[in-house]
């Protein structure tokens, strides 16, 4: 019995913990914000007053610590502050960035015909990356960007 009850919480403990180990990941890391309305606050506890709120759900972000359920996160202007890990997304998403209009290519590579022209602040999903162009897919649109118009694109 005894046996019986030991394995049954350890088996439980160990799956609690893997969902929380899922979660730290060596960092930097990108994200994406989970929710329409996300608080920025200038320490890693609700007790800390709000810099900022994001009201862009999806909005790509580079998680550069952390430090139990708050995340330091660093957005496309550079500016830092901790959020709640619940309201941080694994998907990686990217922003359209730079002067004038990014192209959306049909290939990777620049020479495939032209889809759609994106605006500096566009959000969308980011696919696969090679050779400067990454798979971006945006309100069921889908093509390639040059890599370089995308915050969010490169390594962390």
């Amino acid at each position: 019995m005894r046996t019986a009850l030991a394995c049954l919480l350890l088996g439980a403990s160990t799956g609690l913990a893997a969902p929380a180990a899922a979660q730290d990941r060596p960092v930097p890391y990108w994200a994406s914000l989970r929710a329409s309305e996300v608080n920025m606050r200038v320490g890693p506890s609700a007790d800390y007053r709000i810099a900022w709120v994001y009201r862009r759900q999806g909005l790509p972000v580079k998680v550069i610590r952390v430090v139990e359920g708050w995340r330091l996160v660093e957005d496309q202007d550079g500016v830092r502050g901790w959020m709640v890990q619940r309201m941080l997304h694994p998907d990686r998403t990217a922003v359209v960035i730079g002067r004038g209009n990014a192209d959306m290519r049909a290939d990777a590579g620049g020479t495939g015909p032209l889809r759609w022209r994106l605006a500096p602040g566009v959000v969308g999903r980011l696919g696969d990356c090679a050779q400067g162009w990454c798979a971006f897919a945006v309100g069921g649109r889908n093509g390639y960007v040059r890599a370089d118009r995308l915050w969010g694109a490169g390594e962390p």
